[in-house]
């Protein structure tokens, strides 16, 4: 006989687990089929799917709490550490923050997106609270970095704190999930942006000059140009859907939200587009276009491969920041799947190869170096740090965001031997 204790993390194991890979759209008859037990029994545990909801967020929030509290404390009893050892306190931290992301991948999902509509106060607060403690970890620990002389002047360490977390947590929302070697993502990354990649890594003003950065601009500038041959219903629908779908997800963005924030009725909204699916696609070639161009222009650029990765990175923080809610769309295709209309993984698949490309062309020019079991793992490695979370990107602004990746990706945040 189950006692309740054994039950109730059964049933949040089993909610966890089909929320991570099915998303927000289980219901709780799912939960109680795979349970192997009837709908009416799952709710002597939980009232609502809303208070499995709320749990998982709180398991995971309470698992990173406790992985702050035991960094602070060994932080606390090491009064002198060496660079080395801090070095290796820092990708130890890394690790557990993503392992603790993986193991709760449910909870995560909820904390990129608003709840449904509907959802208790408690939830949404729930969902949108920072995980502050862990970030306070990572900055503590960098901290020591820096008195100890590993971490150089002049990095914004609090924004770093945020970067490495960031990149650490979405680590289990990727789809390289089950990839050979993925285990070893979480230290890669975190090399990445402590050691830096490129073997020389040109002044800031030179890399401003550089044809790849100015191909970059001209895109960039070029996004300003309004398309006026476009249907201004449809403008009007596609943008009222694009922050809809960046803010709840796809998946539990209805047509009768879109119409109700357009301030239209819902077959009004079909009358300009047949469905949310077509809707979506619409929204994304267009984006998935002018991604694909602007990384085109600075592939094909006379630029070195060092000049190349910095002129995408400043496009890419120019994405973020231009095209927020299209960019948060198609990470949602990384997190969840969305319709097949628009086969977002092709876009990324491709984007991912430039990457490989690029990277294989500055080993042989000995410009660039990543560490990595294959050259597939290592395009992996390096493709999250090149892209600048959009809190980051929003608190700091494009320019500084620039700097800070410059900052990491290229030259480290660690002092070079």
């Amino acid at each position: 006989m189950v006692v309740d204790g054994a039950r109730r993390t059964e049933i949040l194991d089993t909610a966890a687990r089909l929320f991570a890979s099915s998303g927000m759209r289980t219901s709780l008859k799912e939960i109680a089929d795979a349970c192997g037990i009837l709908p009416g029994s799952l709710y002597h545990h939980f009232d609502s799917k809303e208070a499995i909801l709320v749990e998982l967020i709180e398991r995971y929030r309470a698992d990173l709490d406790d992985i702050a509290e035991q960094t602070l404390a060994e932080l606390k009893a090491d009064k002198a550490p060496a660079p080395e050892a801090i070095a290796a306190r820092i990708v130890a931290l890394s690790e557990a923050i993503a392992a603790c992301a993986v193991r709760h991948r449910a909870a995560v999902l909820l904390s990129f997106y608003e709840p449904p509509s509907g959802a208790s106060d408690q939830l949404v607060k729930l969902a949108q609270r920072s995980p502050l403690a862990i970030w306070q970890a990572m900055l503590e620990t960098l901290r020591v970095g820096r008195k100890r002389h590993y971490i150089r002047p002049g990095i914004d360490l609090e924004t770093m704190a945020d970067r490495i977390c960031t990149t650490m947590i979405s680590i289990s929302l990727g789809v390289f999930r089950g990839v050979r070697g993925a285990d070893q993502l979480p230290k890669l990354r975190c090399h990445i942006l402590l050691d830096g990649i490129a073997t020389q890594p040109p002044s800031d003003a030179a890399l401003d000059r550089s044809s790849a950065f100015r191909a970059a601009q001209q895109v960039v500038d070029s996004w300003d140009k309004v398309d006026e041959a476009q249907d201004e219903r449809l403008a009007n629908l596609q943008a009222v859907a694009r922050a809809e779908f960046g803010r709840r997800g796809f998946e539990t963005t209805t047509v009768r939200d879109i119409a109700k924030a357009a301030g239209i009725p819902t077959g009004s909204v079909y009358r300009i587009i047949k469905s949310k699916d077509e809707l979506l696609t619409s929204i994304m070639r267009a984006f998935s276009d002018r991604v694909r161009d602007a990384w085109g222009s600075v592939l094909e650029s006379d630029a070195t491969a060092v000049e190349k990765l910095d002129a995408l990175m400043w496009t890419n923080v120019n994405v973020v920041d231009r095209f927020s809610d299209e960019y948060n769309i198609q990470l949602a295709w990384l997190r969840e799947s969305p319709p097949s209309t628009l086969n977002l993984g092709k876009t990324f698949s491709a984007r991912l190869q430039d990457v490989k490309t690029l990277l294989a062309e500055g080993q042989r020019s000995g410009e660039l170096h990543v560490e990595g079991p294959s050259a597939d793992m290592r395009a992996w490695s390096l493709f999250d740090p090149m892209w600048m979370h959009e809190t980051i990107v929003r608190k700091v602004g494009p320019q500084a965001a620039l700097a800070l990746a410059r900052e990491t990706v290229l030259r480290g945040a660690a002092e070079r031997s």
